[in-house]
């Protein structure tokens, strides 16, 4: 019976969050960002990569260099996440992106050059190695320049999305993964790879509003869940010109599992509300089949294809797509 009450609330939680018809929106999809935890914060770099020509900042939490998985879990485990068995060849990985590039499967990496990036790495987190981010802090570098890298690895907080006051501890890593951590890596993020932000607001004007993954983004968000949610200020569901900001949750962090915590309580909202900026929250969900995402991952090893990391893989596919239905007023939920 408290396992029904559980997932009954969990069920009025969600249903809370939604809205039958999205308003006309005005974005600027010329000058996107995106940020990520854990697997979320692998995608972000990905989608980054893939589509450099149009994101021109990331903000990532807990996460190694583009394409670490190398398209094998067996890697992606013992190179990525919680250990480094082997040293990551990043020359490697960089060669691969290079290639990527020329064939047209990537945005040619030189757009990357100037684009902001923010990354953190909590120095309790006993998830990802501070190697595995370390490396990404080079890459980026390479990539965007080291001036315009910002990288902060001297706080001590677990494998979460520290927050400054939602959440449970900030030392250990619990769903829903939100530290109370007395520290707004929201804001410290945006304001690092946008730049120049109204303070967040204190009372939110606008609401967070659900949408069909499937029906706007078709055959390639069948990895994905039912539905995504996206935080529309007021400003912006009158027309005004937004910015868009693309959040990735981490693995364990979707909304089946976690309800409206990670889409309403990171802080993005708030900052958000303020700054003429929707927040697009697409989501995952667990597969016990094949393709197996038994905790509900973004895809950066390859369970969706070989093509995971490029501008071809179905998940990147999935959300430009539906950016790009957001920005038209699309919603068939």
């Amino acid at each position: 019976m408290a396992h029904l009450t559980l997932l009954s609330a969990m069920s009025m939680s969600l249903n809370a969050l939604g809205q039958d018809t999205l308003p006309e929106l005005n974005l600027d999809l010329s000058d996107m960002t995106v940020s990520g935890l854990s697997s979320g914060g692998y995608m972000a770099t990905q989608f980054h990569v893939a589509h450099s020509d149009t994101v021109n900042g990331a903000g990532v939490i807990a996460a190694g260099p583009y394409y670490c998985g190398q398209n094998d879990i067996t890697v992606a485990l013992n190179q990525c996440v919680s250990k480094m068995e082997e040293p990551v060849d990043l020359s490697s990985l960089n060669q691969s992106a290079a290639s990527w590039a020329e064939q047209g499967k990537i945005a040619p990496l030189e757009n990357l050059k100037g684009d902001k990036v923010w990354l953190f790495h909590g120095s309790k987190d006993t998830k990802v190695t501070a190697e595995a981010s370390d490396l990404l802090s080079q890459q980026y570098q390479q990539w965007a320049g080291e001036q315009n890298v910002t990288y902060i690895d001297n706080k001590p907080f677990a494998h979460l999305f520290p927050t400054r006051e939602k959440g449970g501890s900030c030392l250990s890593s619990d769903a829903p993964y939100l530290g109370n951590c007395d520290y707004d890596a929201a804001g410290e993020m945006l304001t690092s790879i946008v730049g120049n932000l109204t303070p967040p607001s204190t009372e939110l004007s606008g609401q967070v509003v659900s949408f069909s993954q499937p029906e706007l983004a078709g055959e390639a968000a069948k990895t994905m869940a039912q539905t995504g949610y996206t935080y529309i200020p007021k400003s912006c569901a009158e027309g005004a010109e937004c910015k868009v900001h693309i959040s990735f949750h981490g693995c364990n962090q979707y909304a089946e599992a976690v309800g409206s915590e990670y889409v309403k309580n990171t802080g993005l909202n708030e900052w958000a509300d303020s700054n003429n900026m929707v927040v697009v929250y697409p989501q995952t969900k667990k597969s016990m089949f094949m393709p197996l995402n038994p905790q509900g991952c973004w895809d950066w090893w390859g369970y969706t294809s070989a093509d995971y990391a490029t501008a071809e893989g179905h998940q990147i596919q999935a959300v430009m797509t539906i950016v790009e239905k957001l920005n038209s007023g699309s919603n068939h939920e």
